[in-house]
């Protein structure tokens, strides 16, 4: 897919999910990310020398590539760790859903819906 939109994933953790779901809408009211999919699971870790068995809530970020730095900044300064997870990587996207994507990461959110998309129903995460 060379003409896909440039999207990218970015994967973080929190605390449980109250935080998660806070930290998901802050994000989507900046318009950092056109999406957030949150998902229970048990993380395994070392932190300072001892091993951690923890109940977190990941959350996985939909984004463009401009975007990306600005959503780094905003992820730190709103997370409830110390050290939050961040990763990231690029993705190829359907035509319309990166389409759908990216029309909700500009400031009015108002870009037209590509030729042949189903009317008002959204995207799948």
């Amino acid at each position: 897919m060379t003409d896909s939109p440039r999207l990218v994933l970015a994967l973080t953790t929190e605390a449980d999910q109250a935080r998660a779901q806070t930290l998901a809408e802050a994000l989507l009211e900046r318009r950092l990310v056109a999406c957030v999919s949150l998902q229970p699971l048990q993380s395994l870790y070392r932190w300072k020398g001892e091993l951690q068995r923890d109940a977190e809530v990941q959350l996985l970020l939909k984004t463009s590539a401009d975007q990306l730095g600005r959503l780094r900044e905003a992820v730190i300064e709103l997370h409830s760790y110390d050290t939050p997870e961040w990763l990231t990587w690029p993705v190829e996207a359907s035509g319309a859903y990166g389409a759908w994507a990216l029309a909700q990461l500009s400031s009015d959110g108002l870009r037209p819906a590509p030729a042949g998309t189903p009317g008002d129903e959204p995207p799948a995460g």
